[in-house]
Order: structure tokens, then C-alpha cells, then sequence
């Protein structure tokens, strides 16, 4: 058993960086290479080419979380509650869509300008589920949806099937209109390997802590060096608290999903030869679900709180949770026909929100993805060089405006009530699994 990232392995290596090595002086440094930090020196970059920019990655650049998502563009979010239109919480319901939808096109503008091939696909996607219970107000979530800009339609039963090539799904809104998907590894790899000459980027280097100068810098200290910054931004997501912040209303989520081999020509026709796709559950532990252009299936159907990484051991078990997720939507797979399997980090928070902030003079910072990272990332990245540079727009005001991840309980209550909460969705998503 491994842990092997299906995207990363299907996608070739960019050239390793060097450690850091000591003493180094930037204009700007960054701490983190996903896609946030990535997309934060590209704007960096563009606003200040005579800066040195300096990026840092524990590990190898392109190859962390930021690979091992889905790959959802998401720029219309299942509308659930009190978001419905003509409910109190549509305004704000509203107001998140503009900014996703902005992400969701951020992630369009850099594909193009990069010229990234990732597999992109402008094809939306879909809230499905098994248990028909499990798609309620159907009529106010498509009427929700069409008013924010997008394009929603509901299906069941036989023309759902005929869309995705399993009996599985009952019930499903497909959304379109700014939801698409990619392949998530050669995205990041794309906005890597297109890096502007002024910025310098250092790989398994692990930043242990920021101290502030005498000289009103900051220094980030590492195991092999440190480097001096005016400005620094982190974008770390899921751990955010390794670079000093402890307070950022956000907690990792660990995630695992498998990548099946391609189906065969009479696999693929015995489906229907149907389109590719990707279903995302109405609930928050439901399975995630994406037939791929290369007709391999990947699922994705436990997330868990914990306080230490899955081991191998734990991950085994994870695959075999998939491989019976696998069959019922697919018979004829098993657990042998899965190639890869994988963990993951996502960052969360109470409300759905980010933390989005200026923490203290010159230092900044972001994380809650809170599942939408490809999106949210390469706009975070953006405006997040944007506020450190002293830039204001309405965009940004509104993510600002927004930005209130809710309060956490201390440490070991959360632990408690972030695990019992859990347990609790797992039983709530039984049928969607």
C-alpha cells in the first residue's frame, strides 16, 4: 500500500529547486507553492518587476494539497437553508456566488494566459444524489441558482442515468454556467513552471517560525537558512498555524480518494459512452464522484478530523471504504481495478468563511478553502498581493467584507465536538457514500 497521488503520478515532473541555503533578502516573500501562493507571485510579479520575490515549499513545489483535490472549478455552490432565494440569507448567498464565480474565472484567465493544459472542461457539474430525500426544494435551489447567473437543470431517474452511466444516482441538478473541472496536479504544474524570472522559488524547505528585525523586517527562519522580507505573505491553508499564526478560526480536514484504471472500449460502451463528469453530494460527507477524459473513475468518499496524518495502515482501510463506494455505482469495478489512492488536506472553518487578513505590518495571510480551492486559491492568491501592495477594489472589499471563519472552541473541546460532528454527517450521508 502507498500513498500515490493519481493526478501527481499522471503528471510529468517539473525540474527539483534547490533547498534554502542561508542568509537570503527578498522584497517579498511567500510561504507556500500550491496554487494560492502560486497565483499570489504571478500578481506579485506583474505589479512589481523590479522586486525580488522569494516563494518557499516544505516539500516539493506543485505537490502538496493543492494536487490532490478534485479538481472542481466551483463558482455556484449548492444552495442549501436559508440561502433559498427569498430567504434571509440570500443577499449574502448572492454575494458569495459574484466572488466564486470571480475565482471561477480567475482560474479561466490564468489557463489561457499560461497556456496551461490541465484537461479543463466548461462543462459543469452535479449536486446528485441516491436518496431522492437528499435533494429537497428542488424548484427554489433551480430558481436560486438561475437568479446568481447560472445554469441549472434537474433530472432523475432514467435521463440522469443516461448522463452519467450508472443507476446509482436518483435524483440530480446539473449546474453549469461557470462550474467546470480539470485535472488538478497539471493546473498547479502549469502556474509553476510559468514563474517569471523575478521570482525565486526554494523546495523542501520548512519555515519553523517569523521573528521581526530591528530593522522593522521579517525574518523567516528555516532549517537551512533564513530569509529576510519587507512583506510576507503566507498561504498555507490547512497549516497556516506552522508559520506563527495560531488564531485563524480555520482547522485541517484530511481527505482520501482513489483513481481507478481507464475502462476498457466495452466498459466505456457498456456505460454508454457517456461525456465526462463530476457529481458532488448534498451532503458534506457524501462522496465526491469524477469520470475523467481518460475513463478512470476517482471517488472520494471519507474526510475526517484528526490529529495525526492516516498511516498506511489507515489508508488500506480508507481503500477498501472507496472500492465499495466504486461498486455501487460501478459493478464490474473492484478494488483491484483501483491504481491509486491517496490522502489530502483541506482547510475549513466554522462559518464556510476565510480567513482573509493583514495579521500584522507586512504580514498576511489566507486559508478556509473550505473545498472550492481551486477557485478560491488562484483568486485569493491574486487579491491577497493585491491587499499587501496596498491595491483596493470592490472584489477585495467584498472578500474582506466576508471573511469571518466564526470562532473556535479551545483545544480539547474542539477536538470533541469537531470528531462527534463528524460521526454524526457520516450517518446523515449513509446513502450517499
Amino acid at each position: 500500500m502507498e500513498n500515490v497521488c493519481g493526478w501527481i503520478a499522471q503528471t510529468a515532473q517539473s525540474p527539483a529547486r534547490d533547498r534554502l541555503r542561508g542568509t537570503q533578502q527578498a522584497d517579498w516573500l511567500i510561504i507556500g507553492a500550491g496554487i494560492t501562493g502560486l497565483s499570489a507571485a504571478h500578481s506579485l510579479a506583474a505589479m512589481h518587476p523590479q522586486s525580488r520575490i522569494v516563494v518557499v515549499d516544505r516539500q516539493r513545489a506543485a505537490q502538496g494539497a493543492s494536487a490532490r483535490n478534485s479538481g472542481f472549478v466551483v463558482a455556484h455552490e449548492n444552495p442549501v437553508g436559508d440561502e433559498l432565494i427569498d430567504r434571509s440569507g440570500f443577499a449574502d448567498y448572492q454575494v458569495d456566488t459574484s466572488i466564486s464565480r470571480a475565482a471561477s474565472e480567475e482560474v479561466r484567465t490564468l489557463i489561457a494566459r499560461h497556456r496551461i493544459d490541465c484537461d479543463f472542461r466548461d462543462s459543469g457539474y452535479f449536486f446528485a444524489v441516491n436518496d431522492p430525500d437528499k435533494l429537497d426544494h428542488v424548484e427554489a435551489k433551480l430558481q436560486t441558482l438561475n437568479a446568481v447567473g447560472a445554469s441549472a437543470q434537474f433530472l432523475e431517474g432514467e435521463q440522469l442515468s443516461r448522463k452519467l452511466g450508472t443507476r446509482h444516482y436518483q435524483a440530480g441538478i446539473w449546474c453549469g454556467n461557470g462550474n467546470g473541472l480539470l485535472q488538478p496536479a497539471k493546473y498547479v504544474k502549469g502556474l509553476l513552471e510559468a514563474l517569471p524570472a523575478n521570482v525565486k522559488l526554494y523546495e523542501n524547505t520548512d519555515i519553523t517560525g517569523l521573528e521581526r528585525t530591528s530593522k522593522g523586517r521579517l525574518r523567516a527562519n528555516g532549517f537551512g537558512g533564513s530569509i529576510e522580507a519587507k512583506r510576507v505573505l503566507v498561504c498555507l491553508n490547512a497549516f497556516v498555524a506552522r508559520s506563527g499564526i495560531p488564531d485563524s478560526g480555520t482547522f485541517a480536514m484530511e481527505l482520501s480518494a482513489s483513481l481507478t484504471r481507464p475502462l476498457t472500449d466495452a466498459e466505456f460502451r457498456a456505460i454508454g459512452s457517456v461525456e465526462p463528469w463530476g457529481v458532488l453530494s448534498t451532503r458534506p460527507l457524501g462522496a465526491t464522484v469524477r469520470l475523467t477524459p481518460d475513463r478512470r473513475v476517482m471517488i472520494r468518499n471519507t474526510a475526517e478530523y484528526r490529529t495525526k496524518d492516516l498511516s498506511l495502515g489507515d489508508l488500506a482501510v480508507r481503500r477498501q471504504h472507496h472500492a465499495l463506494g466504486l461498486q455501487r455505482r460501478f459493478p464490474g469495478l473492484t478494488e483491484a481495478d483501483i491504481r491509486y489512492t491517496w490522502t489530502g488536506h483541506l482547510s475549513a472553518s466554522r462559518s464556510g468563511q476565510p480567513y482573509f487578513s493583514q495579521v500584522e505590518q507586512g504580514l498576511f495571510a489566507v486559508a478556509g478553502c473550505n473545498g472550492s480551492g481551486v477557485a478560491r486559491g488562484s483568486l485569493w492568491g491574486r487579491l491577497l498581493a493585491e491587499l499587501a501592495s496596498g491595491s483596493s477594489s470592490p472584489l477585495l472589499d467584498a472578500v474582506m467584507e466576508r471573511a469571518q471563519p466564526g470562532w473556535l472552541p479551545p483545544r480539547p473541546f474542539f477536538d470533541i465536538g469537531a470528531r462527534i460532528r463528524m460521526q454524526l454527517e457520516a450517518v446523515r450521508a449513509r446513502t450517499e457514500i
